[in-house]
C-alpha cells in the first residue's frame, strides 16, 4: 500500500500539462486583443490633449515675452536665451524648445497667418506634416 500512495501522492505534483499551458496562453491572448484597442484610443487623446497643453503653455510663455519686450520673439528659441534686449527677463520656457507628444518640434510663425492680430503656433500631430490632425492655437477656445 505504500507504493500506491507514493505513486498518487508524485503524480499530484508533477506540474501542467502542455494542454494546460496553451489554454492559459489562449486566454491571455484574447484578453489582450480586447483591451489593446481600448488602450490605443485612449493614448492618442492622452497625446492630443498634452499637445494643447503644451500649446497653451508655451502661448503663456510668449505673452509673458511680450509685455517684457514690447513684441513677440522670431523664434521659440527666443524664449529660452536673450536677444540682447534689456527687457528681457527669461528664459521663459525651463526645458528648452518644446517638443510635441509624437517628438516633433512646434511650429511657431510670428506675424501669424491665422492670429494676425498676433503668433501662430501647431503641432504637426501624430503623422508630422500639415495635415488634418495638427493642433494649433486658432482652433483653441483661448484664441
Amino acid at each position: 500500500m505504500n507504493e500506491t500512495k507514493k505513486s498518487v501522492i508524485q503524480r499530484g505534483h508533477e506540474g501542467f500539462t502542455l494542454i494546460e499551458i496553451l489554454l492559459v496562453v489562449v486566454i491571455i491572448a484574447i484578453l489582450a486583443s480586447l483591451a489593446i484597442p481600448r488602450l490605443g484610443g485612449r493614448v492618442r487623446e492622452a497625446r492630443t490633449a498634452a499637445a494643447r497643453t503644451d500649446i497653451e503653455s508655451i502661448g503663456t510663455a510668449l505673452r509673458l515675452y511680450e509685455l517684457d519686450n514690447g513684441a513677440y520673439p522670431s523664434s521659440l528659441q527666443g524664449l529660452i536665451t536673450s536677444s540682447g534686449s534689456k527687457n528681457w527677463k527669461g528664459p521663459y520656457l525651463d526645458k528648452g524648445t518644446p517638443k510635441d507628444p509624437w517628438g516633433n518640434g512646434y511650429v511657431y510663425q510670428f506675424p501669424g497667418q491665422n492670429n494676425s492680430h498676433g503668433y501662430d503656433l501647431k503641432s504637426l500631430g501624430p503623422d508630422g506634416s500639415a495635415s488634418g490632425d495638427d493642433i494649433a492655437n486658432w482652433d483653441t477656445p483661448e484664441n
